[in-house]
């Protein structure tokens, strides 16, 4: 009887867990379509297929939707947990390239830049949108490649203040980049490229910070 009754449980957790699934993204799509303030949570549960009740139960109010769909996407950008030891430039350059590459390809994912532009439509309406962006998802990225910069500076592999290694890291990854895909006058990058420009970024943030005069060479 117990195993059935847990069995039934972790039945039931997976599918609130789906339905929870079904409305985020059906928030979404309601969120690009008509913009944050002026969508409806019926519009919501209308067309996640689910009743007002379970909307609330599952994900909570509109405004606790949109945090959530923005926290489902600021999770891709944490700095994995098997991070190499950065004992050496070689490796610290590996990692910057590894970062930027996938830093750069979840941000110009069509749905992220869809959120971009929904924060700067609602800043005058619903200044909450913008908060939330900037407090989850573009914190999520800030905090991750500070994270790395205080690992190389710890190494005695750069000299400077975190925040503003990170900072100047980013600025050399992105150039105008994601000005121009908030435009739409550009397209979004291939893999190839997108490699080719974190590559290019760490190498010449790296020649910029050259080796303070009293860290291990290797």
């Amino acid at each position: 009887m117990a195993t059935t009754s847990m069995s039934k449980r972790r039945q039931k957790a997976g599918d609130e867990t789906k339905v929870r699934g079904r409305i985020l993204e059906a928030a979404f799509r309601a969120f690009r379509k008509s913009g944050y303030a002026t969508t409806s949570t019926l519009e919501i549960a209308t067309r996640a297929r689910v009743s007002k009740r379970e909307l609330y139960e599952l994900v909570g109010n509109k405004q606790e939707m949109l945090i959530a769909c923005i926290s489902e996407r600021a999770k891709r950008l944490d700095v994995p947990a098997d991070l190499p030891v950065l004992r050496n430039r070689e490796t610290l350059e590996q990692v910057l390239t590894s970062f930027g590459t996938k830093f750069v390809n979840e941000v110009s994912d069509p749905a992220v830049i869809a959120v971009f532009r929904l924060a700067i439509a609602e800043a005058v309406q619903a200044p909450e949108v913008a908060r939330a962006l900037n407090s989850i998802g573009r914190e999520a990225s800030r905090a991750a490649l500070r994270k790395i910069m205080a690992e190389a500076q710890a190494s005695r592999l750069l000299m400077g203040r975190p925040a503003e290694l990170a900072e100047q890291f980013g600025g050399l990854l992105w150039r105008d980049l994601l000005v121009s895909l908030l435009l739409g006058v550009a397209e979004r990058p291939t893999p190839r490229e997108i490699a080719g420009r974190a590559c290019d970024a760490a190498a010449t943030f790296l020649q910029l910070h050259p080796l303070p005069n009293d860290a291990p060479a290797c």
